[in-house]
């Protein structure tokens, strides 16, 4: 096991541990969360104002671990390409899988619009010309793990390719150009605020791709909120990322909460159960969150048997998906 290996690895299992941390809180305000489970501290079970997870339980993980273990199968199948037809096609199935299931826990808002799009006759290349949400930023940590972050330029070409279909907009790659620079360079070694560094300008160049839509700069605003959040007292803090930050699917929302979240320094497990209290698209900013934390950390950061509970609960190995993975980063 090389540090490499270890740091992707502890990335794709924080990814999945923070989705499964917020999966009982998602879309629910601050108010609903207080009144289900005071502040997460821990997996809990989905509690009665929980709408999109109802039933499901502790540890389970959402459409965020869903779809970065597709885009990685995609990814591999594609030696680090992500075809978008292909994309699209499986994208499509796995709606109608999760359909089938009765689960309430389907595409995204930007994602749905393009993959109705396409099935409406739009080519797989163009229907992402409107996606300006998370859906890219919550599942672009395999093309954190398959692409080296020095060459900044090269990556975020990794990120929109992966983005094209869906969020192909300067807020949609921007947000997951900085997911996956922050990713990239965990892997390789860089501290947490070296890191969050690359993440704002990676932001910054994704942010000029793609079609303009009108929105903040996610690279202007993660430089404003790490500064800003760590002066804010400790108890007030989920109430200033609910009200100030945003907690919002919209990319300069949910993406700018996690890398703030990540620049408070404090241990990476209580770290994501902050972001699962938060409020709001709270599975996804602990996804993201955890994915930055599991790189730059390693295995440290999470508690013992955190992972494989999560492993276990949804049937999953992320050392099988993390592997094939690495062995495109030395070709990227």
């Amino acid at each position: 096991m090389t540090a490499q290996h270890d740091h992707a690895l502890a990335a794709f299992r924080g990814l999945a541990i923070g989705d499964a941390l917020g999966m009982p809180t998602q879309s629910m305000s601050l108010r609903e969360i207080r009144e289900d489970h005071g502040r997460i501290a821990g997996f809990v079970d989905a509690g009665p104002h929980q709408r999109i997870a109802h039933g499901m339980p502790a540890a389970s993980i959402t459409d965020d671990t869903e779809q970065a273990v597709l885009v990685a199968r995609l990814l591999v199948e594609g030696e680090g390409r992500l075809d978008p037809t292909r994309f699209a096609e499986a994208l499509i199935d796995w709606e109608r899988g999760m359909a089938a299931k009765g689960s309430l826990d389907l595409l995204g808002p930007s994602t749905k619009t393009a993959v109705q799009r396409i099935l409406d006759g739009v080519p797989a290349s163009e229907a992402g010309s409107t996606g300006t949400t998370n859906g890219a930023a919550m599942r672009i940590t395999p093309v954190g793990i398959s692409t080296r972050a020095d060459d900044l330029d090269a990556l975020v070409d990794a990120v929109q390719d992966a983005s094209r279909v869906t969020h192909d907009t300067g807020l949609g790659i921007g947000g997951a150009a900085a997911i996956a620079a922050a990713v990239s360079a965990g892997v390789d070694g860089a501290t947490r605020d070296e890191a969050l560094d690359v993440a704002v300008a990676a932001a910054r160049i994704g942010e000029r791709r793609g079609h303009w839509i009108a929105g903040a700069s996610i690279a202007d605003k993660a430089a404003w909120a790490r500064g800003y959040l760590p002066t804010v007292p400790a108890a007030d803090r989920i109430d200033v990322i609910d009200g100030v930050i945003g907690t919002s699917v919209a990319s300069q929302e949910s993406v700018v909460a996690a890398l703030a979240l990540v620049s408070l320094g404090l241990d990476p497990w209580e770290t994501l159960c902050t972001a699962a209290s938060t409020g709001g698209d709270t599975d996804t900013i602990a996804a993201m969150a955890g994915a930055v934390l599991g790189a730059v950390h390693g295995p440290s950061a999470w508690p013992d048997g955190a992972a494989e509970r999560v492993e276990r609960v949804n049937d999953i190995r992320f050392a099988d998906v993390v592997a094939p993975l690495l062995a495109l980063r030395g070709t990227h």
